[in-house]
């Protein structure tokens, strides 16, 4: 019931948005020849003149279209007829054309403030992450750090945590034994081990049964993520050298020991990569009875854990009164739309792989998922954001969503004239085929994450 909830809501946008570019053309008087819902792509459900409309409901639902006369090739109308939308103004084709964008951030906006109004309260995007237990092994350094059951965990290495989020990426990124080193710490540990053995280059193989001196190992440098990483909005890109499987096998083999002796296959530079590979601390500041207090570090072990477990509590912002739910609501859509917009800059740039370019698969099953686990509420939420990032999206130039219309307004407002019609033709096609391509890769994307568990 939460999925069909979910492709409902999904459903109302398209509508939203597409209603949105009619209502324009009405108050313009213009004509409009069809009002279609989904994409023309496969059979036609169901169609009816409505008045001078046609209605149409197309199996293939991702999408909606308002058609004008002049987009029929066949139809014959004078070149000159006013029924033409391209004879009309250049600012009412404009505001035809962006009406779709503005009714979705309009839709947004209606979403939010129901919720703020009826639900008395909105999420603030943080979360409070308390230490509900400490569950690790006894000889874990977590019983040394100082973190007691009921501290509320502040900061991470100096980076202030407000989701559980932020605090399981610290804990991944600064495992133990990863296979990764820093290249400043390989040498470091290379210039301490021919301190203690000079009798050896570099990348000289150690003749066998020779007895190696090992300096005390140091750790790793601690982790430090960005505001951006934390949220999610970006990849944490480590650019560690990587241990080969015999440096793996040597730093298992020298774990804790002081000499070792060689079996003839390694070097100098072997030993201080399996060196270089260790622990990398993870120091919390926690607030214990409204004082706040910095523990010793703690070390994940080779799962990436530390050995608690968490309670998260959502941080709700009270909404009371309508002027408290209109600040509320302007708060929560600015904040949304900045993490939008920070979102797709990073996929744009590609700091966020394309890999990870999820689609409207991903979005009923996440939706369902939480109006299943968090309400009808959450749920709405939900769909504002969708609403807000469909306006994004739609404004970008890329020919065939509206922003590509809106750059050939512009185009011909400047020109004094417009593009000739093949030549809009051929880039609408293309751009066409392109938001294709891209559905079917998202779409491979969503069942792929579907199937392996990862949504």
């Amino acid at each position: 019931m939460s999925i069909i909830i979910m492709i409902l809501l999904l459903s109302v946008l398209i509508l939203v948005h597409e209603a949105g570019h009619f209502l324009a053309a009405k108050a313009f008087k213009m004509k409009v020849a069809k009002f279609g819902f989904g994409l023309p792509i496969g059979p036609t459900l169901w169609e009816k003149q409505i008045g001078d409309v046609k209605v149409l409901i197309h199996a293939f639902l991702l999408g909606g279209y308002v058609s004008f006369p002049d987009d029929d090739k066949d139809l014959n109308l004078p070149a000159d007829s006013p029924d033409r939308f391209l004879n009309r103004p250049i600012y009412q084709r404009l505001i035809v054309v962006s009406a779709g964008v503005f009714a979705n951030v309009v839709c947004a906006f209606v979403l939010v403030f129901l919720c703020a109004s009826i639900w008395g309260h909105m999420p603030s995007g943080k979360y409070d992450v308390f230490v509900n237990q400490i569950v690790a092994e006894k000889n874990q350094s977590v019983w040394s750090s100082g973190l007691q059951n009921g501290d509320k965990i502040i900061k991470i290495n100096g980076t202030d945590i407000n989701s559980s989020y932020g605090l399981l990426t610290y804990v991944q990124l600064s495992k133990k034994n990863d296979g990764k080193v820093d290249e400043e710490l390989v040498e470091q540990n290379y210039q301490n081990l021919k301190k203690l053995n000079p009798a050896y280059m570099k990348d000289e193989l150690i003749s066998k049964d020779a007895v190696i001196r090992l300096p005390e190992k140091v750790d790793e440098k601690p982790v430090y993520l960005s505001e951006n990483i934390i949220k999610g909005l970006e990849k944490y890109k480590d650019n560690r050298l990587v241990l080969n499987e015999a440096q793996k096998k040597l730093r298992d083999n020298i774990e804790g020991k002081k000499v070792i002796t060689s079996d003839g296959t390694f070097t100098l530079n072997d030993i201080a990569y399996a060196l270089s590979d260790g622990v990398r601390p993870v120091t919390l500041t926690v607030m214990r009875e409204d004082k706040m207090i910095d523990l010793k570090p703690i070390y994940p072990n080779e799962n990436g854990q530390i050995g608690i477990q968490m309670n998260v509590k959502e941080v709700l912002v009270p909404t009371k009164g309508i002027k408290s739910a209109i600040i509320a609501s302007n708060k929560y859509l600015y904040d949304q739309t900045s993490m939008l917009l920070v979102g797709l800059y990073q996929i744009i740039s590609g700091k966020i792989p394309l890999k990870d370019l999820h689609g409207i698969i991903a979005i009923t099953k996440v939706g369902g998922d939480i109006i299943d686990t968090n309400g009808l509420f959450s749920g709405l939420l939900l769909t504002a954001i969708i609403s807000l990032d469909l306006a994004i999206v739609n404004f970008l130039p890329i020919p065939a969503l509206d922003g590509g219309h809106v750059l050939f307004l512009i185009i011909e407002k400047l020109r004094g004239k417009p593009l000739e019609e093949e030549t809009i033709d051929k880039i609408g096609t293309a751009g066409f085929l392109f938001l294709i391509l891209l559905m079917i890769f998202v779409i491979f994307n969503d069942i792929f994450a579907l199937i392996t568990k990862q949504i």
